[in-house]
C-alpha cells in the first residue's frame, strides 16, 4: 500500500462518509503565544486540569454483568468494514477478531474499497450465509443500507455498529446495538490543549470533513468549548473532503497562514490530514509558531510529537481496547444476554505530548501506552464471574 493511500484510509479512523452540507464558520484574527503578563480572562487552570486528567494511564470502568463467553462457540461474526485500504479499521477488525477467537466465534471479514454497492453486496453475501452476527466497524453508514438492515432483521440477524457515534447521540435505525465511541470528549481536549497552551489567546484553524459522520458533532463540542472555557479565542473552520486531503489540505493551510499570520494552532479533527497539514506549515515557515493538536492516536503522527515536528498533542485511542470492547459487545448479543439499544463499553481517551510519547513505542506502536487493565477486566466478565 501507498503512503498516500495509508495516510488518506488512516483519516476515516471509525468514521464513515455520507452525505451532509454544512456551513463554515468565520473568523478574524488573534495574537501569537502571549506571555503570562498578557494572560485574558479565559479558563487556562480548567483546560489545564482537564489536559492532566486525560494523561494518566486510563483505567478500566466498563461495569457490564460477568456472562459466560464461551456460549459464544460455534457462532459465526460478519465484519464488514468501511474499507479494507484503512490500516486503523482493518487492525481492529483483527484484534476484535483475536479477541474472540479463544470463546470459540468464527470470523468472516468482507474486504472491499469502501464502495456502497460493496456495502450492499456484503450484507446480502452476511444474509445468505445465515450467520450469526453482522459487525459494521468503522462503520459502513447504516443510512444507506436501509433495504439490507431490514432483510437482516426479517432474518433474525442482529446487526452490531462499532464506533461511529458519540455516547450523546442517538442509534440509527435499523441497528440491534451501537457501541460509541468518544468522539465530542476528544474534541474538548483539543480545544483545551490550544487554549492552554496559548494562555487564553488561541488563534485556531480547525480543519473538518463535514461529509463524515462524527463530525457534526465534533464541530458542536469544540465551538461549544472554545465558548465555555475561552470565549475570546478566535476560531476558522475550513472543509476539506475526505477524497480531497492530499491535494487541498497543503493549500488551504498555507493560504490560511497567509491570510492570517497569527493563527498559532491548527486542529485537524481526524489525525490522518496531520500528514497533510505538517508540511505546509513548514513551508509557509510557521514551524517555530503554529502547532497541531489532533486526534486518533495514528502512530505515525504520534512520531511527529516525538520529533518536535509541529504536532504537540495528540488524543489517542487504543485499538486493542476498541477490539476488546466490540468484543465483548458481539459476545453478549450472541449469548443471548439483555443488551441495550447503546452500549457504551467507556473505551477511554488519553492526551500524549512530548512528556508521555515514548511511552507508546520506539517507534511507536498503535496499543502501546495505555496500560492492559482492560485485559484483566474483559477476561473477568467473559468468565461469567
Amino acid at each position: 500500500m501507498s503512503r498516500g493511500k495509508m495516510s488518506l484510509g488512516l483519516a476515516l479512523t471509525s468514521a464513515v462518509v455520507i452525505a451532509v452540507a454544512l456551513a463554515a464558520s468565520l473568523a478574524t484574527t488573534a495574537g501569537a503565544r502571549p506571555s503570562a503578563s498578557e494572560a485574558s480572562t479565559a479558563d487556562v487552570a480548567g483546560a489545564k486540569a482537564q489536559i492532566a486528567k486525560y494523561k494518566a494511564i486510563p483505567t478500566f470502568t466498563f461495569r457490564g454483568k460477568p456472562f459466560n463467553a464461551k456460549k459464544a462457540s460455534g457462532k459465526t461474526i460478519f465484519a464488514i468494514p468501511i474499507s479494507s485500504a484503512i490500516p486503523y479499521i482493518v487492525q481492529t477488525d483483527q484484534l476484535m477478531q483475536k479477541a474472540v477467537k479463544p470463546y470459540g466465534v468464527k470470523w468472516i471479514e468482507f474486504p472491499n474499497q469502501g464502495q456502497p454497492s460493496q456495502w450492499v453486496q456484503g450484507m446480502n453475501q452476511a444474509i445468505a450465509r445465515k450467520v450469526d452476527l453482522i459487525v459494521l466497524q468503522g462503520a459502513p453508514p447504516p443510512q444507506l443500507l436501509g433495504p439490507q438492515l431490514a432483510a437482516a432483521k426479517r432474518a433474525g440477524i442482529p446487526v452490531l455498529l462499532a464506533h461511529i457515534i458519540d455516547p450523546s447521540e442517538p442509534v440509527p435505525a435499523g441497528v440491534t446495538v451501537a457501541v460509541p465511541g468518544p468522539f465530542q470528549q476528544a474534541a474538548r481536549l483539543e480545544a483545551d490543549w490550544a487554549i492552554a497552551q496559548t494562555n487564553g489567546k488561541a488563534n485556531v484553524l480547525i480543519i473538518t470533513s463535514d461529509e463524515v459522520l462524527p463530525t457534526t458533532g465534533i464541530k458542536k463540542a469544540l465551538a461549544a468549548e472554545f465558548a465555555k472555557r475561552c470565549p475570546e479565542c478566535k476560531t476558522k473552520y475550513v472543509n476539506v473532503p475526505v477524497v480531497d486531503w492530499a491535494t487541498k489540505i497543503g493549500t488551504e493551510v498555507k493560504s490560511a497562514l497567509t491570510a492570517d499570520p497569527d493563527i498559532n494552532y491548527i486542529i485537524p479533527i481526524y489525525d490522518s490530514m496531520a500528514f497533510f497539514a505538517v508540511p505546509a506549515v513548514t513551508e509557509a515557515g510557521k514551524a517555530g509558531t503554529v502547532r497541531i493538536a489532533t486526534y486518533n492516536g495514528t502512530p505515525d503522527v504520534l512520531k511527529f510529537i516525538a520529533a518536535n515536528n509541529v504536532v504537540d498533542m495528540e488524543v489517542g485511542e487504543n485499538l486493542d481496547w476498541l477490539g476488546h470492547a466490540f468484543g465483548d459487545a458481539a459476545m453478549r448479543i450472541l449469548t443471548g444476554q439483555k443488551v441495550p439499544k447503546k452500549l457504551n463499553e467507556q473505551t477511554p481517551l488519553r492526551v500524549f505530548d512530548a512528556s508521555n510519547v515514548r511511552q507508546t513505542g520506539n517507534p511507536p506502536k498503535f496499543s502501546q501506552g495505555y496500560g492492559k487493565a482492560y485485559v484483566v477486566g474483559y477476561k473477568r466478565l467473559w468468565s461469567g464471574k
